[in-house]
């Protein structure tokens, strides 16, 4: 079946349906202890105040979308992993964007990944993909990962690359397709943060000279870019916490202890798995190398697979307001961490309303209109994109 005629949008009136069938089934109940729902820790502020929760299906159809993005007009661009763009009309109507993909590389973990929309999106129609590609169109040699920047027509009918690419030389697998990353997110100063894997090599992700394992900072403008932290194991999610300057990380770990890091330039996250192999029984955090940086967050066992992350923020979001929200994918559902000024962790539990009902979930973006939107990860043509927002 053509893609066109599975991407299927749910309009106004089925919105309000779902809505209503939402509330007669949902659970309101609040998450509870460290990575499994049920109730909160005793005198937690959420126990109290938390908002219930409506899901609904915006658009569904899609195989393995990666990220998602919104534009300053309400429009929603979905990305999937084995290639297509897809625009999501303010009026709910599903478009096709035409894009070149005759280059990508789509192997097990790596594809067309993260996405971001430029800061001056609304006067340049400028956004950025981070995808595998191979050397050209007609072979299968793949050549590396990369960023590109693109502009997308007015009416989100096609999009062009214009900078292709931006960032080039990111190592990938070219055997599994493992740990290809990619996650992409703006950082408070414009510049272009671009989380990568390991690409399951030992040595690269304590290799300064390499991109693979890293956060970089990109300039949007030239592709000049810069290894900001290293010792990153496959970097799934990135999330700015406003106001505060702080930049979060989300990875994966091997059998035990996925992450989640507060970066600072120049930090070593201690992922050592041996230059000579690929050890994973390794800490993911290796203090043995000198000033080694602590997660804020592990899964210890057994590991969730935490993907894309988000800061919540609104009022009507009660007792969420401020909570870092990360996607699960073998944990289905999305975990909620509480974290201090200083970005320590307080608190942690898992939004009940998303607890294993749509599977794996990738990517979680609170979007310009204050809501949250979810991208699933099972495959097979049956993923879809969820509103999320607080019952009124």
């Amino acid at each position: 079946m053509p893609p066109t005629a599975r991407k299927l949008a749910v309009g106004p009136c089925m919105v309000a349906l779902l809505l209503l069938v939402l509330a007669g089934c949902t659970d309101t109940a609040v998450g509870g202890p460290p990575a499994s729902p049920g109730a909160p820790p005793p005198g937690s502020s959420a126990a109290a105040v938390a908002p219930a929760l409506d899901v609904a299906v915006v658009a569904e159809g899609f195989d393995h979308p990666w990220d998602v993005a919104q534009a300053p007009d309400g429009t929603l661009l979905v990305d999937e992993r084995s290639g297509g763009f897809t625009a999501v009309l303010p009026d709910g109507s599903v478009r096709d964007v035409r894009a070149d993909f005759g280059d990508l590389f789509a192997q097990g973990e790596t594809g067309l990944m993260g996405l971001s929309l430029d800061p001056a999106f609304g006067q340049n129609r400028r956004f950025y993909s981070c995808q595998g590609v191979r050397w050209d169109g007609r072979t299968s040699l793949p050549a590396s990962i990369a960023v590109i920047a693109w502009t997308v027509s007015d009416d989100w009918s096609s999009a062009t690359r214009v900078a292709d690419p931006l960032v080039g030389g990111i190592p990938v697998n070219a055997r599994t397709g493992r740990h290809g990353g990619c996650r992409l997110a703006f950082a408070p100063d414009g510049a272009l943060l671009v989380g990568t894997g390991d690409v399951a090599d030992g040595g690269v992700a304590q290799d300064p000279r390499a991109l693979g394992g890293k956060v970089l900072r990109v300039d949007p403008a030239t592709g000049e870019r810069a290894v900001w932290t290293l010792g990153h194991r496959n970097v799934q999610g990135l999330a700015v916490r406003a106001g505060s300057g702080q930049v979060f990380a989300v990875e994966h770990g091997p059998d035990r202890d996925d992450e989640v890091n507060l970066l600072q330039a120049g930090g070593n996250y201690g992922w050592n798995p041996g230059g000579g192999g690929y050890d994973e029984s390794v800490p993911m955090t290796d203090r043995g190398i000198p000033g080694a940086i602590p997660a804020v967050w592990s899964s210890g066992v057994p590991t969730l697979a935490p993907s894309g992350a988000t800061f919540l923020e609104g009022q009507e979001w009660g007792a969420y307001d401020g909570l870092l929200l990360v996607a699960l994918l073998k944990g289905q559902g999305v975990l909620a961490l509480r974290l201090d000024d200083d970005g320590a962790l307080v608190e942690q539990f898992r939004l009940p309303e998303l607890e294993g009902r749509y599977g794996r979930i990738r990517s979680v973006l609170q979007g310009s209109d204050g809501a949250l939107y979810l991208t699933t990860d099972n495959g097979g043509g049956e993923d879809a994109l969820l509103r999320v927002a607080p019952r009124r």
